[in-house]
């Protein structure tokens, strides 16, 4: 039996039992275990993109200027070389958890948040088309905000962890010996405000992701069943799935790139006396003082990684939770 059959098989009773008792509590599965799937292939990607976004940090470009990262292909075989599997897949565990928080909410709350915007706003029932572009971003934004201010302590350690290199370091070195670690570390630090620095740059970066991931998907996934009906692609479809996926992930990275920029930053600032951070007192001072300092397109530092992690991860977790919610719904 093939490792993928093994998964759906062993998922199989659990995604049953979720699918019986509650529509949130199956997706909420579902989504869980469909980006958890997805973040085990994109996860080296991720440390790339989070070196490359932190080097040069705060220092003026210069024609000729050192740095151990060119670009993403030589950064990958960098930390491959040099740290081996294991730097590359620096931070899984806490991405794991930061996954089940951030996706495993926000794609639970997506269909109960626009049921009852399209109730509220228009009257609408359940079950009836939602094709209402702003108010799906309004639904996908606020679903992305709660699954950020969750998932915030796991993204915090995840981020430190995938820095720290004793090859090529960039950025504050924080050195956790693992999760449990970084987050112990944290707490005697800084107690709860330590544990949550930052949470207001990752809602920001996942308000407008999440608002333009699921309402992208929506839209892009109806209108390939619409337009491509003909060629035997349907709303649920496979290939229908793996398309919406692709133009979605495109979508995120533009939209929010800059945010993921001053995400990474606020999260691997060095701790000051006191509780806040030696470089930036809150997401609009980084963004300032980055913009500054680095120029406009410093905000999009490290994209081409950020777009080679989002979207083969957008396109996974997408068609694993749609095969999930198929085998739930056969096996219910």
């Amino acid at each position: 039996m093939s490792a993928s059959n093994a998964t759906h098989v062993a998922a199989a009773p659990v995604a049953a039992a979720a699918a019986a008792q509650s529509p949130f509590l199956f997706t909420w599965f579902a989504g869980s275990l469909a980006s958890c799937g997805a973040v085990t292939f994109t996860n080296p990607l991720e440390v790339v993109k989070t070196r490359l976004q932190l080097q040069g940090e705060l220092v003026k470009a210069t024609p000729g200027m050192a740095k151990p990262y060119r670009n993403v292909a030589q950064a990958f075989w960098v930390i491959g070389k040099n740290e081996g599997v294991r730097g590359l897949q620096k931070g899984l565990g806490p991405g794991y958890m930061y996954q089940i928080m951030l996706n495993g909410t926000r794609l639970g709350l997506y269909a109960p948040i626009k049921d009852a915007l399209y109730w509220t706003a228009a009257g609408q029932p359940r079950g009836a088309p939602q094709h209402n572009i702003p108010l799906n971003v309004a639904a996908g934004g606020a679903c992305g905000v709660v699954g950020a201010a969750l998932g915030s302590p796991f993204f915090l350690v995840k981020t430190r962890m995938q820095s720290a290199s004793k090859f090529a370091a960039v950025g504050h070195q924080h050195n956790y010996r693992g999760m449990v670690d970084g987050l112990r570390s944290i707490w005697r630090a800084g107690g709860v405000r330590g544990l949550y620095r930052g949470v207001d740059a990752a809602m920001l970066r996942a308000g407008v992701g999440s608002s333009v991931q699921l309402a992208t998907y929506d839209l892009l996934k109806a209108s390939v069943a619409r337009e491509l009906a003909h060629r035997g692609l349907t709303d649920g479809s496979t290939a229908t799935h793996l398309l919406a996926s692709m133009g979605t992930g495109l979508c995120v990275c533009v939209a929010m790139n800059p945010f993921d920029v001053v995400s990474t930053r606020m999260y691997n600032q060095k701790s000051a006396a006191g509780g806040g951070g030696t470089l930036y007192r809150n997401t609009a001072h980084c963004l300032y003082k980055t913009v500054a300092t680095e120029g406009f397109f410093s905000l999009y530092k490290g994209f081409l990684a950020h777009f080679l992690r989002l979207g083969p991860h957008t396109v996974l977790m997408f068609v694993f939770l749609e095969q999930i919610k198929a085998l739930g719904a056969r096996l219910a």
